[in-house]
């Protein structure tokens, strides 16, 4: 598996966002006890069932110092819908409650090793990759997943245990290379 290894020090990044800010991976390190960057895509049909439960994530444990960071990184010309002015409208029509960026030149989706959209990546304070892979097990359904992957990992990183599994196949929607 290319990309950042379990264990190891994630990429640093600067990305513009939604928001029209540019957002920094150090900043957030500095603000919250982890961050969970998640690879999105606004025409990937898994990405669209998981918004409501990655906004919940968000909701649940931004007040335990712990945020979410959706990266864009599909290329525009295989990938028209992607462009930076949709990716404004989608967070706008799903009123994402989490930072949405732009990963133009895709080097932050190959330094992390993401392959599809949805994937998930879980740092911890100190910018460590403490879990990669699958939110849950059940994209259609939040009511049928047996497997919360995400949320587990960052509930047992709150406790300061082991995070286990710390890697899951990811499937879904692959990224649009240039």
């Amino acid at each position: 598996m290319n990309g950042t290894p379990i264990n190891h020090y994630a990429p640093d990044f600067e990305l513009p966002g939604v928001d029209d800010a540019v957002h920094h991976l150090a900043r957030y390190l500095e603000n919250y006890k982890a961050v969970a960057v998640v690879f999105m895509a606004n025409q990937c049909p898994e990405v669209i069932q998981y918004l409501e439960r990655l906004k919940q994530l968000q909701q649940d444990y931004q007040p335990q110092s712990i945020t979410l960071v959706g990266i864009n990184s599909n290329d525009v010309v295989s990938s028209p819908e992607d462009n930076f002015e949709q990716m404004k409208a989608f967070a706008q029509i799903h009123q994402l409650n989490f930072p949405y960026l732009r990963d133009v030149t895709q080097d932050v989706a190959q330094s992390f090793g993401a392959t599809c959209t949805p994937e998930a990546f879980l740092l911890d304070g100190q910018g460590i990759l403490r879990y990669r892979g699958q939110i849950d097990d059940a994209p259609a359904s939040a009511e049928a997943a047996t497997q919360t992957y995400l949320k587990t990992a960052i509930t047992q990183l709150l406790a300061g245990i082991p995070i286990v599994p710390s890697e899951t196949e990811s499937w879904g929607k692959p990224i649009q290379w240039r």
